[in-house]
């Protein structure tokens, strides 16, 4: 059973929401304006509240990227009594599912998540393997997922994840930019699964935060500060799979990329008649974002306490920019001329025997690209807008709102 709604979470008339017993998969972006309260505090003053799940990073956004979250306790400050705190993201590997037993005494499970637009971002992941639990163990909880506007917008962007590149950071079939909201991902998911427990959407449009808050406004982990994250994120998150900072340490994450061997480039426009890098001969130039050269030191993360040679990428007001396509370019660029760049090797994940490029990428074609000169940009180029096609027709069964998805021509 399926059905979208359009007003509050709080409002709905279900007996599952009133008497029964809930539980709320969160972080800190469910605040609310309208109450000045997070969504597990209003339904703990219901009276109803049993148990509250958290994804990656924490309930607060505090911990950092893969740092795992074993110990709860942390949370018992809250004066939420009674209320247990369970953490999908630990040190086991069963904790990146929903133990069944923590779902079968439910009544109503209510899940509000600011997703980032992103295949890589672990939130639809995580709830995907809630949908796989509930459905492998016939358990018929009511879902209700809290929409919420897609930052990145409905811009596509990418190829569609080939079955053996799928883990935690990236499932099957799933574009590397999705154009969706959270809700709507979640129905796509729902519907890939054949799943039979109510599953039920609240608009986006039923609450204020998307009127009185952008959803940019709560940062909705410690890396994604700002406006513009969410439109350079499909493309920038691929430097973690190399030896490249990605700008993790500093205040501008996926905006700054560079290492401290790339003081090289410093004198390559003068040595190949450049006349700068924003110059349209250049062969890492794109119409719709400056490229400025600058300095930065993260203060952890890659390069610690380093200075880092490389760019910052600012995006030209309304253009439409492809961030996947340019940063697959400006990999090749690095790799083609700078001999310290490495992709980074080793599993990523435990239980899977693919390394982190490899994940992320998800596409053996574009792989080849990075990695050898027997694939051509234009080859890519076509492979990309094929499967950008495909992916637009296939959600547009899901889509519960106006705006078409649409991709960067």
């Amino acid at each position: 059973m399926f059905s979208f709604r359009t007003t509050p979470i709080w409002d709905q008339p279900d007996l599952v929401l009133k008497s029964g017993k809930v539980g709320i998969l969160c972080n800190q972006t469910a605040w609310h304006p309208e109450n000045g309260e997070y969504i597990f505090e209003t339904f703990y003053k219901k009276g109803n509240l049993k148990r509250v799940f958290m994804p990656e990073h924490g309930l607060f956004a505090e911990l950092q990227d893969q740092q795992k979250l074993d110990n709860t306790d942390v949370y018992n400050n809250l004066e939420l009594d009674k209320c247990e705190f369970v953490s999908l993201y630990g040190s086991s590997e069963e904790s990146l599912f929903a133990q069944k037993n923590k779902l079968e005494d439910l009544d109503a499970l209510i899940i509000e998540l600011q997703d980032v637009g992103c295949r890589y971002y672990t939130f639809n992941t995580t709830i995907y393997n809630l949908f796989k639990t509930l459905k492998k163990f016939s358990i018929n909880l009511s879902v209700y997922i809290v929409d919420r506007l897609n930052p990145a917008g409905r811009q596509v962007e990418g190829t569609m994840l080939e079955k053996e590149y799928s883990s935690f950071i990236g499932i099957e079939g799933v574009l590397h930019r999705h154009g969706l909201t959270i809700g709507e991902f979640s129905y796509l998911m729902y519907n890939e699964l054949n799943a039979k427990f109510p599953l039920h959407i609240i608009s986006y449009q039923a609450h204020l935060y998307n009127k009185d808050l952008l959803p940019w406004s709560i940062p909705p982990s410690p890396n994604f500060p700002g406006l513009f994250t969410s439109h350079f994120y499909s493309g920038q998150c691929l430097w973690e799979g190399t030896n490249i900072s990605e700008g993790r340490g500093t205040t501008r994450p996926f905006e700054l990329f560079g290492a401290p061997y790339l003081d090289q480039l410093l004198s390559y426009n003068s040595k190949n008649n450049y006349n700068n890098w924003n110059s349209e001969s250049n062969p890492i130039y794109d119409s719709s974002v400056y490229l400025r050269w600058t300095k930065f030191i993260p203060v952890f993360h890659k390069y610690a306490n380093q200075i880092c040679y490389g760019f910052q990428l600012h995006p030209l007001p309304g253009t439409i920019y492809h961030s996947l396509a340019h940063n697959l370019r400006l990999i090749k660029f690095v790799h083609t001329n700078i001999h310290e760049f490495k992709f980074l090797e080793g599993v990523y994940e435990a239980g899977n025997d693919k390394s982190a490029i490899e994940l992320l990428v998800g596409d053996s074609l574009i792989l080849a690209y990075l990695k050898n000169d027997t694939v051509e940009w234009e080859q890519i180029k076509e492979h990309i807008k094929v499967e950008e096609q495909k992916w637009i027709r296939k959600t547009k069964k899901v889509l519960l709102y106006q705006d078409p998805l649409f991709r960067c021509k």
